[in-house]
């Protein structure tokens, strides 16, 4: 079990609604990640995502917090599995649109540094809906192949090849991406309310809105999402004795995806 060694707490804007939002820290004896707002606690499991329309929400008749991804991506790189988190409203705020801010703080305030066991896996698995395949491969170690194929010149077909070692700053600073032309549509639908040129990379005809961090942010920032989206197993990801490769997934099929992984390590 590791936790953080000291509360800690960080104030930001909320990518949906654009209101700010304090989340609090707290160290947990109890292993698990779980979210509280308004008195009322939910656990960051698979099993409690109700949606996963252009962010992961998880849920029920009494509570509901959103955009949990970056934040689960956070803990995931830095081992973090016992956490409370206090949140005022239902939203995590988006800080800068990558784990960057939540790495940053999770390394500053500390935390209970202790091995994991690997996660081995028997047999590949694979799940695939249209275009989508998800699949995953044993494996000597940890790695992830994503391919994403968007309507930019820069993002057809465009893969990365990642390992979790030595220096992965590309990976935890890549920022939540978005078609420019598609933000007025979500404002309208009362969506996106707080993205800027601060917090989100927006997709031209033929660029972007703001520098890139790296090449293929974009595609980046997917791996940092099916880290966090794969972290609601109770399994780090980045301890997976495995090879993942993703095809033109999105949260949604992460989630599927997730549950398929669950199913097997509990059998």
């Amino acid at each position: 079990m590791t936790t953080i060694l000291k509360e800690t707490n960080i104030t930001g804007k909320c990518l949906m609604s654009a209101a700010d939002s304090t989340v609090t820290l707290f160290p947990s004896k109890e292993k698990g990640i779980r979210f509280f707002s308004n008195g009322e606690k939910i656990e960051a499991n698979v099993s409690n995502v109700i949606s996963t329309q252009n962010c992961v929400v998880i849920g029920n008749e009494k509570i509901q917090v959103k955009l949990i991804e970056h934040f689960m991506a956070a803990c995931a790189l830095m081992g973090v599995d016992s956490v409370d988190v206090c949140i005022e409203g239902s939203e995590i705020p988006i800080l800068d649109g990558s784990s960057k801010c939540w790495f940053e703080l999770l390394q500053a305030v500390g935390i209970e540094k202790k091995p994991l066991e690997p996660v081995i896996f028997d047999r590949p698995l694979a799940y695939a809906q249209g275009n989508t395949v998800i699949s995953l491969v044993p494996a000597d170690k940890f790695a992830i192949s994503y391919l994403v194929n968007f309507e930019h010149p820069e993002l057809r077909n465009s893969w990365v090849n990642w390992t979790f070692e030595g220096d992965n700053a590309e990976i935890i600073e890549a920022r939540t991406f978005g078609y420019l032309k598609d933000l007025e549509m979500f404002q309208k639908a009362g969506l996106a309310l707080g993205a800027s040129i601060d917090n989100t990379v927006g997709l031209t005809e033929n660029g972007y809105t703001t520098k890139l961090r790296s090449v293929l942010e974009p595609v980046k920032h997917k791996i940092l999402d099916i880290i966090g989206d794969l972290y609601l197993t109770g399994l780090n990801p980045l301890n997976f004795k495995a090879h993942i490769i993703a095809k033109e997934a999105g949260h949604r099929t992460h989630i599927e995806f997730a549950k398929l992984v669950l199913e097997e390590k509990i059998k």
